[in-house]
């Protein structure tokens, strides 16, 4: 995982000093390798020795293995760096197409490095043991719950998701401990989202959430939690981007349930084919 991956992954348990450290050193990447502790120390407005430690806490032996990091991570984006500025009125449409293609490469890579293996596996198990299922989202993460619901009743999950966060709620308060949320929500602090994952988890139900790195509501609702990416000063762009994090996580956690099964795998050729006689005859 890359230095600046891991400093969006951990800033849920940065302190107050750690996270002026850490979003110095995103912002400032380029300039911060070439920076002795001493002086990112006074750039930021901490002690030299905060930064020691900090350092230590993402797990490097010392400041001088941090600016390696920092080193072959900006090598590594250093060639694409004009691709993923963010898209202006001025691009023609190839350079936008070019611009959107890098960051949503750059958004899938990013997601994978944040997320272990363990945290995948956990969310698969706790969907394959859930009695019934509740896909909590609105706007575009409802758009992103709807589809998951759909792919989920494809191998005969009792999946559902609702538009309306009223019906969510409505659903949600007859939940109980055999029974899952997902809920979906790339700021975790959408009202209805969290409302209906902090009820479920009042009624002892299991609560999955799929939402961004940074600190937020619905995150301490979670037993199991998978983060998204969607990093954009334009808003538009953040939107597509976040969608496209969210469909990774969800595209994951279906495939690697059919792998497990047979039955699911029959499941869904069963699904197609239907689909397929239906529209073959008309």
């Amino acid at each position: 995982m890359s230095v600046l991956s891991k400093l969006k992954t951990m800033s849920v348990s940065f302190t107050s000093n750690e996270k002026l450290i850490s979003d110095f050193i995103i912002k400032n990447s380029k300039k911060v390798k070439d920076m002795s502790s001493q002086k990112l120390a006074q750039q930021v407005g901490v002690s030299q020795s905060s930064i020691v430690k900090f350092t230590q806490k993402l797990g490097y032996k010392g400041y001088p293995a941090l600016k390696m990091a920092l080193v072959e991570t900006v090598s590594t984006v250093k060639e694409e760096t004009n691709l993923h500025g963010d898209i202006s009125l001025k691009d023609d449409l190839e350079q936008l197409a070019k611009k959107l293609l890098a960051s949503k490469i750059g958004v899938l890579t990013e997601t994978l490095q944040i997320n272990d293996k363990e945290h995948f596996e956990s969310a698969v198990d706790a969907i394959l043991k859930a009695k019934r299922i509740l896909l909590s989202g609105i706007g575009a993460s409802g758009l992103v719950a709807k589809d998951f619901s759909y792919k989920l009743q494809k191998i005969g999950l009792a999946a559902v998701s609702e538009a309306s966060g009223h019906s969510q709620l409505a659903y949600a308060a007859t939940f109980g401990p055999d029974d899952l949320v997902i809920a979906i929500s790339e700021s975790g602090n959408t009202a209805d989202v969290v409302e209906v994952a902090g009820l479920a988890k009042k009624l002892g139900a299991n609560v999955l959430t799929i939402t961004g790195v940074s600190k937020n509501k619905l995150r301490k609702f979670s037993d199991i939690d998978l983060c998204t990416v969607a990093e954009s000063s334009e808003m538009r762009l953040s939107s597509i981007l976040a969608r496209t994090s969210q469909e990774l996580i969800i595209d994951t956690l279906f495939i690697a349930m059919t792998q497990k099964s047979v039955k699911f795998r029959k499941q869904v050729a069963k699904s197609n084919e239907a689909v397929t006689e239906y529209v073959s005859k008309h």
